[in-house]
């Protein structure tokens, strides 16, 4: 798909990369260093959109005629011990064990903030999939630990890894949320950029 503009894709992510080529988009990758970080008092839904738009933010200086696509996605919970918490990436086995723990036999929400800035505009939305995971054995917790090494992934898991095939049953909402892009509300949000042959 061309679109009127040159797109960049702000992300090193290779799940958001996969989206958006199979989605068959024109892009090319640029990432700016970002401080990820965000206060303790902001409500845990609007964390995503607010870093999309921090990373957005970085390139505004340097726009001309671009498009430019940020996002962010969070994992939250509602333990009982740990209300509305977000579980961000691993630093290490042991954290993500204690993290894919938290999450077995339990529902848990997944927000995917995006961030679309051009010279002229900016738009930022964000989208919402509850994931519901079986519960999970010592064994097949270690065994995803071992083989795919979840240190980069929000949660400690990818919905398109073994974990998530063999792990989550259900999900309610965009399958795309959870993996790092709404790509049918990126979809909404750059036709209008879309040239129609």
């Amino acid at each position: 798909m061309k679109l009127s503009k040159p797109l960049v894709l702000a992300s090193n992510s290779p799940r958001r990369k996969e989206i958006m080529h199979n989605a068959g988009y024109d892009f090319s990758v640029k990432v700016i260093p970002t401080d990820e970080s965000f206060s303790s008092e902001m409500p845990v839904e609007e964390v995503p959109v607010f870093l999309a738009k921090v990373k957005a933010e970085c390139f505004r200086k340097d726009i001309n005629d671009e498009i430019v696509l940020c996002a962010d996605t969070v994992v939250i919970i509602d333990a009982e011990r740990r209300p509305n918490e977000i579980l961000n990436k691993p630093i290490n086995a042991v954290e993500a064990t204690v993290m894919l723990k938290l999450l077995s036999g339990k529902i848990h929400k997944v927000v995917t903030g995006v961030c679309i800035m051009t010279k002229e505009e900016t738009i930022t939305f964000s989208d919402t999939t509850f994931v519901h995971f079986k519960e999970l054995s010592d064994w097949e917790i270690d065994y995803y630990i071992e083989k795919c090494k979840p240190f980069d992934k929000a949660g400690s898991y990818g919905v398109q890894d073994f974990i998530g095939m063999i792990g989550i049953p259900r999900i309610e909402g965009s399958f795309y949320t959870v993996m790092g892009l709404p790509i049918h509300r990126v979809y909404e949000a750059l036709e209008k950029y879309l040239v129609r042959n």
